[in-house]
């Protein structure tokens, strides 16, 4: 039969373009990965934008530690020193100080410098975008489908968002995922995995970070003892599990040997186990109380509770020793620290997703399960399963890229792109003390000032070195007996008047209306400097008869 002209069936093309036609098929296929957004993206896009642009971008300014950790990062990189001792307060001058930060303080000091505070709140968006982005990949990696893992991901970072601030315990979230990830892969495997040799350069860095590297030991310490109740219970495989508790206990001691590799040494870890176990401050410093359940992000973290205790109950098998440690650890660190919920949350949703999404798959295939529900939790496991699939194949992330560029340019433009002006992070005048302070620099007042504690890094990236407080909120370095007779000052208790002017300041600056401030004007010696409808400042008026000792005074 004669050869129709133009037929465009393939199979009547010549050999060499059905081939080029394939190969541009292929290489279309290769590149729509790239142009559209994953899931990732979605959620990478939405944390960093959302908590760094517009009003959003103060958010991680409601904590004033940044400003310290600014300051003592641009004092080491002119000094080319860690500190040892105190530098910014009056009465703590010279006295031993710990900055286990040091690293975090170099790093945002150079990031302040370059891009303002514009750029350290677009650096603490995009880690916290990136801790909650590599969670939903190291959670479908394990198995869960990807609703599964997107419900309890959401429930986590509604947890986290009470711990939303920029301070350097957000790395601290990373390196918990990461640490995680490497432990609970390698408790799959029956032989040494390599991969575990990453744990003790992470230590390194995590000790030089922050102090959550404390959490880094507890999750080994878990998986040892998981894998030595496998090895009790599981006799048909002792040997390759006697090999597993050997490697991991060897890299244990590698990453232990590690968290010495700081600047104070052994010191370091006796002063934090000092400040975590003084129970004073732990009861007094709100982050480390039990959070209240009434609140919205305390009610996120109840919530992945429940449903964590319900895929556990309904979970076709136990899980393993070392994961059900994971989950019970979290959950009581969660329930006892406000602090610890963002850490919690993530691990509790990493262990519990897979569970789930295995006991939603066997339950729409279940016999006794209604008709309708089947068919509905069919679809749903199809469709997990389907988008699972297609989340793990993208590669290039393009527009996870793209938008973090973009942010990088407002950065370097001052907050803005072209006209728009995309960040504008500052602290809030309603919250801090920014007019006062105004008044502070003005009238080059150099003289301590007491103030609120949590105010006091605020007043140390405002006015230091010009001027000192007499105390801010590193609570290690004051200690409890301190902070007892500063909340003698704040809450008027007997004999505030002999404290207060023991601790030599002629200028107190308190919240208006406050008890403090209320008393102060009540006394001929303290007379109002400057007022506003967020702060009082008080100067003293006659002369202290017995200043402390090593005070500089004008």
């Amino acid at each position: 039969m004669p050869q129709v002209e133009g037929n465009s069936n393939p199979s009547h093309l010549p050999r060499k373009g059905r081939d080029a036609e394939k190969e541009t098929g292929t290489s279309v296929r290769a590149w729509l990965p790239l142009l559209f957004p994953s899931v990732a993206d979605i959620l990478f896009i939405a944390l960093l934008l959302g908590l760094s642009c517009g009003a959003l971008g103060r958010l991680l300014l409601r904590d004033a530690d940044i400003g310290w950790h600014i300051r003592n990062g641009e004092q080491m990189l002119v000094t080319h020193t860690i500190p040892h001792v105190d530098s910014f307060s009056s009465t703590m001058s010279g006295h031993t100080w710990y900055a286990w930060e040091w690293l975090y303080d170099i790093l945002v000091a150079k990031i302040h410098h370059a891009f303002g505070l514009n750029g350290v709140v677009f650096y603490s968006a995009a880690i916290i975008a990136a801790t909650f982005v590599l969670a939903l990949h190291v959670g479908l990696r394990r198995g869960a489908t990807l609703p599964v893992m997107l419900v309890l991901l959401l429930l986590a970072l509604g947890a986290a968002a009470v711990h939303f601030l920029a301070r350097p315990h957000l790395l601290s979230w990373l390196f918990t995922v990461i640490c995680f990830a490497l432990l609970d892969s390698a408790s799959d495997e029956d032989q040494e995995d390599r991969r575990l040799l990453w744990l003790p350069p992470l230590m390194v860095l995590w000790v030089n970070l922050h102090g959550g590297f404390v959490l880094g030991f507890l999750l080994l310490a878990m998986y040892l003892v998981g894998a030595t109740i496998e090895y009790l219970r599981r006799q048909e495989t002792r040997a390759a599990l006697a090999k597993r508790i050997r490697w991991l206990g060897a890299v244990s001691l590698l990453t232990f040997a590690a968290s010495f590799l700081n600047p104070y040494g052994y010191h370091l870890h006796v002063h934090i186990y000092r400040y975590l176990s003084d129970r004073f401050l732990m009861n007094q410093i709100s982050e480390f109380l039990s959070p209240d359940f009434h609140s919205g992000a305390q009610q996120c973290f109840a919530l992945l509770l429940i449903v964590a205790i319900l895929a556990l109950a309904t979970a076709r098998q136990a899980l393993k020793p070392s994961r059900f440690l994971v989950v019970i650890s979290a959950a009581y660190l969660g329930c006892y620290a406000t602090r610890n919920l963002p850490t919690s949350g993530l691990l509790i949703a990493l262990v519990v997703a897979p569970v789930l999404s295995d006991s939603l798959a066997y339950a729409s295939r279940s016999s006794t399960m209604a008709l309708w529900l089947k068919a509905v939790l069919a679809r749903l496991d199809s469709f997990g399963s389907r988008m699972r699939k297609l989340e793990l194949g993208f590669r290039g992330h393009f527009w996870m890229v793209a938008v973090f560029v973009l942010g990088l340019w407002a950065c370097f433009d001052q907050g803005r792109v072209g006209s728009i002006r995309l960040l504008h992070a500052y602290f809030d005048d309603k919250r801090f003390p920014v007019e006062a302070v105004n008044y502070i620099s003005e009238r080059r007042i150099r003289q301590p000032i007491f103030s609120l504690d949590s105010w006091g890094g605020y007043l140390i990236y405002r006015i230091y070195p010009e001027s000192k407080v007499v105390l801010d909120d590193r609570h290690d370095l004051y200690g409890d007996q301190f902070f007892k007779e500063y909340l003698k000052v704040i809450l008027i208790q007997p004999e505030w008047e002999k404290v207060l002017h023991g601790l030599g300041a002629d200028w107190v600056l308190v919240p208006d209306g406050s008890s403090l401030a209320n008393m102060l004007r009540l006394i001929p010696e303290w007379t109002v400097a400057h007022e506003d409808g967020t702060a009082i400042l008080f100067q003293r008026t006659a002369a202290s008869s017995n200043p402390r000792p090593g005070l500089e005074r004008e």
